[in-house]
């Protein structure tokens, strides 16, 4: 904005410089071309100059005024032209730079956009995981206590192993003297 600022002034400045100057030299055209300068200066009388002057002559090497505005209205041109130039350039340079900025912001709201749905899709499933987690421990918790009451009735059956297989083997000799018995009475 600053920079637009600044070429405004310099074309406003440069115009109203061509404007003036363009003036000056109509003026001064009209003056010098018409022969109204001559007839201005002409003395009537005929006065003769205490010296004798030369008659006078242009430097060739020199400027007259109105070469002199001329140049100054061309330099005014050209500095109008570079600063639109310029200007134009600027201005394409910030089209670009806006819509690279634009891209650059679209791109990263993507990016927001993305890592967003990523983190909900990972919350969902820590969520889940946390789920199945609290599952997985109560079925460990049943099986431990299964476990557990499994592990009783096995250590009272290896307690009671000696026990229970003397008492079998006690009730299998009664059975087979009972059946000895029963056998002898026929």
């Amino acid at each position: 904005e600053q920079e637009n600022k600044e070429f405004q002034a310099v074309v406003s400045d440069q115009r109203a410089t061509q404007s003036i100057l363009n003036k000056a030299l109509m003026k001064l055209k009209d003056f010098y071309e018409k022969g109204i300068g001559k007839a201005v200066l002409l003395q009537s009388g005929k006065q003769e100059p205490p010296v004798k002057f030369n008659a006078y002559k242009a430097n060739g090497a020199s400027n007259s005024v109105i070469g002199l505005i001329e140049q100054i209205l061309e330099d005014s041109a050209k500095l109008e032209t570079e600063a639109m130039d310029s200007e134009s350039s600027a201005q394409a340079e910030y089209e670009g730079f806006v819509k690279d900025s634009n891209e650059l912001a679209k791109g990263l709201a993507q990016a927001i956009t993305a890592k967003s749905d990523a983190s909900a899709s990972a919350k969902s499933e820590t969520a889940q995981a946390a789920e199945d987690l609290d599952s997985t421990k109560g079925e460990l918790e049943s099986l431990s206590a299964y476990e557990a009451d499994l592990h009783q009735q096995c250590d009272w059956s290896l307690k009671n192993f000696d026990i229970r297989q003397k008492a079998r083997a006690q009730e299998m000799e009664a059975i087979a003297k009972a059946k000895a018995f029963l056998s002898g009475m026929k």
